[in-house]
């Protein structure tokens, strides 16, 4: 504590306080290898001379410590794996934009007479299999009767035309698939080709978007099968 008393020699020679300066860098509170080697140290400089640590526990400590290091530095390579593959995966997901990618679907998307591509599945061969398309108020604007078919996925390409061979407006379209099933009319599951616009990227596959051509956004990890027709 700094007093003045009048006297110059007196006063320089009492206690000048002086000012620890303040740092504003946040603290690194994760213990590293050499803060446990000083903790072993001091453990050893202050452990009881009658009662040493005993070389077991010596061992299980360092073990303790290096099994918690190694799962640390394992995490690391991990976050830096994941970095890796999310950016290899954006790569991927931009590659696709202009290209057609087949999604499970009972809509797709057709341009003025452009038509689309789709397919249905069939669980089991059939002796009559139809496909009808339909609007977006639900009219019936082309019937494709397939009659029999042998199990497996069964392709359709529409031509955007209604039966009379006028091209349809664009818009989306419907695909209602039906077939004789073990006595009864069965719907059908469909897929549908669909341009891919744009890419939403994101951390993984599962939150990666494709931006689908009036079909919206549809995750990447959804994506069946990549075309370039």
């Amino acid at each position: 504590m700094s007093s003045v008393s009048g006297n110059s020699v007196i006063d320089g020679l009492s206690w000048q306080k002086e000012s620890t300066p303040i740092s504003d860098k946040p603290k690194d509170s994760t213990l590293k290898q050499e803060d446990f080697f000083k903790l072993l140290t001091q453990q050893l400089a202050y452990q009881d001379p009658f009662k040493p640590v005993e070389n077991d526990q010596m061992i299980a400590q360092m073990s303790s410590f290096t099994t918690a290091d190694g799962i640390n530095n394992l995490n690391k390579q991990f976050e830096n794996m994941n970095a890796l593959m999310s950016s290899s995966q954006a790569l991927q997901a931009s590659s696709l934009v202009g290209q057609s990618v087949l999604v499970q679907s009972s809509v797709g998307y057709q341009g003025a007479g452009e038509g689309f591509r789709s397919m249905v599945n069939l669980p089991s061969n059939t002796t009559n299999m139809v496909v009808r398309i339909e609007n977006s108020a639900g009219q019936v604007v082309r019937t494709y009767n397939l009659g029999e078919q042998q199990a497996g996925n069964v392709e359709i390409n529409w031509d955007g035309k209604d039966a009379d061979g006028n091209p349809l407006p664009a818009g989306n379209y419907k695909i209602a698939a039906h077939a004789q099933q073990n006595g009864k009319n069965e719907q059908l599951a469909s897929a549908v080709y669909a341009r891919v616009d744009s890419v939403t990227l994101g951390t993984s596959a599962d939150t990666m978007a494709l931006n689908l051509q009036g079909l919206g956004a549809v995750r990447l990890s959804d994506v069946i099968e990549v075309s370039n027709g």
